[in-house]
Order: structure tokens, then C-alpha cells, then sequence
């Protein structure tokens, strides 16, 4: 019984952030000439099943939130920078999470995974181009990382204090 709640809420959670990935890969460049930068709402997501579930949860709906998402509104280059930059933003909050949590809040781990997020889409985009002078746009990435990364933390902690309060939550802490 405990596998089956467990599914099912991981799976309520992949649809939630393939929804959320999906509308805003429809949004428009939040900065015009800027290209690359989006808020990263579904993050918030992965971000809750870190600290709710797990690390494997976690990695599961990052990953099928990406594959789902592209599949239904993006290309394979989207992919393949999202997938980069998903893994590495993911491992980065993990192990932040499991060795620092108790010194770092939600929204600096959600801020190091935001940095972390535009460098591993720079990495790939260097090795696709084959020319590293594409982190010339770093800091430009960077100072977006921090501003994006910080509100999805808000956000992240603003949803678990509230889940928290519910009765939902006592079902929610049997799964992890």
C-alpha cells in the first residue's frame, strides 16, 4: 500500500511540473534579447519532492518532467540543454541538501541549483558549438540564476510550510 501512495504522488507531481514546464516554455523571453532565461517554476516541484521524498524522486520527475515537456512543446536541443542543466542543478540541491540542510535554507539551495542550471546549459552549449567563448554570457546567466533561483526557493518553502499544516502532510511523510 505504501508503494502504490507513493506512486501515485510522485506521479501527481510529474504531471503538475510537466504542466507547469510545459505553459511556460509557451511564455516569451521574459527579457528581450536576452534568450535563455525563464523563471523555472517547475523546479519549485523538484525542488518540494527533494525535500518531501528524496533524492531518486526527486531526479525522476526532473527527468520525465524534461522528457514529457520537450516531447510535448520543445525540440531536441531544448532537451538536451534542459537534461544538462536539470542533472546538474539536481545533483548540486541533493547534495546540498543531504550534507548542508541544516546551515543552508530552501531558497539558497534552490539559488546554487539556479547557477548550477546555466552552467551546465553553457557546458553544452560549448561543446555543441565547440567554442568555450560562449561563457562570455555567464554572468549574464549567473545574476538570472541568483534572481530566479532565490523566488523558486520562496516559492518551494512557501508550498512546504503550507503543506506542512494539512493533513496531507502526515500521509506525505510516511512515503519518504
Amino acid at each position: 500500500m505504501k508503494k502504490t501512495k507513493k506512486l501515485i504522488f510522485l506521479s501527481l507531481l510529474i504531471s503538475i511540473a510537466s504542466v507547469i514546464y510545459i505553459i511556460e516554455a509557451q511564455i516569451p523571453v521574459l527579457v528581450p534579447g536576452i534568450p535563455g532565461i525563464k523563471l523555472g517554476l517547475a523546479n519549485a516541484i523538484s525542488l518540494f519532492a527533494l525535500i518531501t521524498m528524496g533524492a531518486k524522486e526527486a531526479l525522476i520527475i526532473m527527468l520525465l518532467r524534461t522528457l514529457i515537456g520537450s516531447f510535448f512543446g520543445g525540440t531536441m536541443s531544448s532537451f538536451i540543454y534542459s537534461i544538462a542543466g536539470g542533472l546538474l542543478s539536481n545533483l548540486i540541491m541533493i547534495l546540498l541538501y543531504k550534507r548542508f540542510n541544516k546551515y543552508l535554507s530552501i531558497w539558497s539551495i534552490s539559488l546554487c541549483g539556479a547557477i548550477f542550471h546555466n552552467i551546465g546549459q553553457l557546458l553544452v552549449a560549448s561543446l555543441i558549438i565547440q567554442d568555450f567563448r560562449v561563457y562570455i554570457y555567464l554572468p549574464v546567466l549567473l545574476l538570472a540564476g541568483i534572481i530566479t533561483g532565490y523566488f523558486i526557493g520562496l516559492l518551494t518553502n512557501f508550498l512546504y510550510k503550507h503543506i506542512k499544516k494539512t493533513p496531507f502532510f502526515t500521509i506525505l511523510k510516511t512515503l519518504k
